[in-house]
């Protein structure tokens, strides 16, 4: 009863539109613009800064929501570990949008920083360089989640949590692929890049 309940709920928090609800606020479907992408990237593009800041900060915070929820309900870490794969699923696949949204990064840190406080703030770190230099999603995402596994083993973290912060990963990987491989070469360069909207109408 506690794993159905945690994970239907992590899956729940995850498939939360924030991408969406907040870029319609601002009066943008973020499904109908860029890439077609429900997350934050999209709107920080077509939405703008204040827009993108909250989507960033509200999937972050689900993600890490989802995992607090499982532990206080008496999940144990392995629960918790499947809590957090079924919230970045429900971010891409959210039940609320037809299956569709985003690919996961946002949810993905919020998971992250639970399980690996000190080694996602060192990593997070790391993404500074790439962020302001290229705005580049993928180099951000390689300078985050490459040296991340190394961290662990560095601090001794358990083998499990080791492997966990590798095969994460690579949920974001595949869905960006499947959802970036038919896209127009425009459209996959803008799903690749990171770029504020101007005339920001917080």
């Amino acid at each position: 009863m506690v794993a159905a309940l945690s994970l239907a709920l992590a899956y729940l928090l995850g498939s939360t539109p924030f991408a969406y609800l907040i870029g319609k606020l601002k009066g943008v479907d973020v499904r109908r613009v860029g890439d077609h992408n429900v997350g934050t990237a999209n709107v920080f593009r077509h939405a703008g800064l204040t827009a993108g800041v909250t989507t960033l900060v509200a999937d972050i915070g689900k993600g890490a929501l989802a995992m607090v929820v499982t532990r206080a309900l008496g999940g144990e870490w392995l629960l918790a570990y499947l809590a957090g794969g079924t919230a970045v699923a429900g971010h891409n696949w959210s039940v609320f949008l037809r299956f569709r949204g985003g690919r996961g990064m946002g949810p993905m840190i919020g998971v992250l920083l639970i399980l690996l406080p000190r080694e996602m703030s060192i990593a997070l770190g790391f993404t500074a360089v790439p962020l302001f230099l290229t705005r580049n999603l993928i180099w951000c995402g390689m300078a985050l989640f490459i040296p991340l596994p190394v961290l662990c083993w560095f601090f001794g973290e358990p083998l499990s949590l080791l492997v966990y912060s590798m095969a994460l990963p690579c949920l974001l990987g595949l869905t960006h692929w499947l959802t970036t491989r038919h896209l127009p070469p425009e459209a996959r360069k803008e799903a690749e890049t990171l770029w504020v909207a101007s005339g920001d109408k917080s």
